[in-house]
């Protein structure tokens, strides 16, 4: 059964424009991240984004939090906030 990982990150105004093109440069890098079936950017109307990813598993998921990948871009993402992120792994019940 596959793993969704969901992110909530609120950013400060003036890093939205500098977060979506950080997001758009590596996306499909992330969604080529071995387990990984896919990766979207949601966004509510305010200062408000979510990552919804899907993972093959859990193993998979913590691959890509370990790789380079992940850790560079947490690095350039992470100054850009208003709030600490928050993140849930959840599974679809049916």
């Amino acid at each position: 059964m596959s793993l969704i990982r969901i992110v909530k990150m609120t950013f400060k105004e003036e890093s939205i424009a500098e977060f979506q093109k950080i997001f758009e440069e590596r996306k499909e890098r992330i969604a080529a991240a071995p387990g990984c079936a896919s990766v979207e950017l949601l966004h509510d109307d305010r200062n408000i984004f979510f990552t919804y990813s899907v993972w093959e598993d859990e193993v998979s998921l913590e691959t890509y939090r370990d790789s380079e990948l992940f850790t560079s871009t947490w690095a350039l993402v992470k100054p850009l906030f208003k709030h600490k992120a928050e993140a849930w792994s959840v599974r679809k019940v049916v």
